[in-house]
């Protein structure tokens, strides 16, 4: 069972901290629930009678461990919060349903962290800011700029908004590249389990016959014999090689940064990719920019959440020259990474002043080229993909009946 215990160092000594339920009497003699952070149940019982409170029953909350927070998990909860302000619930309230009527325990137990923190006076803002893991900056600065303007209904509606563009997104490029690497994976299980056990059953009875095996054959009981000396090499070399290139692509900034400048140079993937970060960097900015985050503070958040180095590293190039007074659409004319397409449109809604609404458009563009794009890659991957197979696994069937074939003639 996994507790909500957080740690807090209080004079050198580190206090650990826990959800407590509580039910009490205020001061007119109404009974009141609620939760609350702290470090043990008397200071529970402390705080409460700060603020009226004839505490009656004092529970630590327990959590049933849970599966991972996903980018799902976060999206529905910004849609469940601004679907409830902007329906009148009050905040705490709005946090109490969600969190507890939610399918995943650990979603569930942050939702009510974040209630408790919220309850002792802490702004939303600030306390989204205490778990930077699954709200980046850009989600707290738009919350606090909604707090401050007082539209934080307006504001989560547009952070839903975007955070369910963005995972629709990602999920039709993540579909587009999973598929084919699915199947060639199981295309090389099926040739290794081919190679070393159903080849030298072959090989056997071909030895029988005492005559000349075709080439193709040949080649491919030498693929065999390779495959069954040295499998666990072969098996190793290639699980250690993906695992490695995955650990250094995740700690290592230069291979990040080699990694994602390939990714947009691979031929029809590239400019699926390409066109999907566009769309990321364009709705981020139009959603900062329309939240009334000025614009050189608005591009800090925008370069990290376009999950490219190309792009993070030219939106820092553009936000050091608009910082100095050059335009939007000169700083990114000048990276050279965005079509003309985008920076006409920029242009226009700088001098129409409408950018968000550009922006907005813009990022619809795209998205919708994505959409277009994933469908036609899906159905030229399709016979593809077929091709392949049925050349590979083929080749190694009818390379295998050669000699029957060979030996029925001459009969």
């Amino acid at each position: 069972m996994a507790q909500s215990l957080t740690t807090r160092s209080r004079g050198g000594a580190q206090v650990k901290e826990a959800v407590y339920a509580w039910e009490g009497k205020d001061k007119a003699g109404k009974t009141v629930r609620g939760e609350l952070r702290a470090g043990g149940e008397a200071i529970v019982n402390v705080t409460l009678r700060r603020q009226g409170i004839m505490v009656t029953k004092v529970k630590k909350r327990v959590y049933r461990s849970g599966k991972k927070i996903t980018d799902k998990d976060l999206t529905m909860f910004t849609r469940q919060l601004a679907t409830m302000m902007k329906a009148g619930v009050p905040l705490l309230q709005a946090f109490d349903i969600v969190g507890k009527g939610h399918a995943n325990p650990s979603m569930a137990k942050l939702i009510l962290d974040i209630r408790a923190d919220i309850e002792t006076g802490t702004s939303l803002n600030n306390a989204f800011r205490k778990y930077p893991r699954y709200f980046d900056p850009l989600f707290c600065n738009l919350v606090g700029a909604g707090e401050q303007a007082g539209i934080l209904e307006d504001l989560l509606h547009r952070l839903a908004v975007y955070k369910e563009k963005t995972l629709a997104l990602k999920s039709k490029i993540k579909s587009a590249l999973t598929y084919p690497i699915a199947i060639l994976a199981v295309a090389f299980i099926v040739v290794a389990v081919i190679m070393i056990w159903v080849v030298p059953a072959f090989k056997s009875v071909f030895q029988s016959f005492g005559a000349d095996l075709p080439a193709p054959t040949l080649i491919v009981m030498g693929m065999s014999e390779f495959f069954v000396e040295w499998w666990y090499l072969i098996f190793g070399s290639i699980f250690g090689s993906v695992y490695f290139f995955f650990q250094s692509w995740r700690r290592s900034l230069k291979m990040q940064q080699a990694m994602d400048r390939l990714l947009l140079r691979i031929p029809i993937f590239g400019d699926v990719i390409r066109k999907a970060t566009i769309a990321r960097w364009t709705r981020t900015l139009a959603t900062m920019f329309a939240a009334g985050v000025p614009l050189v503070e608005a591009l800090d958040s925008v370069g990290g959440a376009s999950g490219n180095a190309v792009y993070l590293d030219a939106t820092r190039r553009i936000q050091t020259e608009v910082s100095t007074g050059t335009s939007l659409t000169m700083a990114m004319q000048n990276v050279n990474v965005f079509p003309s397409l985008v920076t006409q449109m920029v242009a226009i809604g700088e001098e129409s002043g409408a950018l968000d609404g550009m922006l907005g458009k813009v990022a619809d563009f795209f998205e919708d080229e994505v959409d277009e794009a994933v469908a036609a890659l899906s159905s030229l991957m399709e016979p593809m993909i077929m091709v392949i197979l049925g050349t590979l696994i083929g080749g190694l069937v009818v390379a295998m009946y050669l000699p029957i074939f060979k030996l029925g003639s001459v009969v």
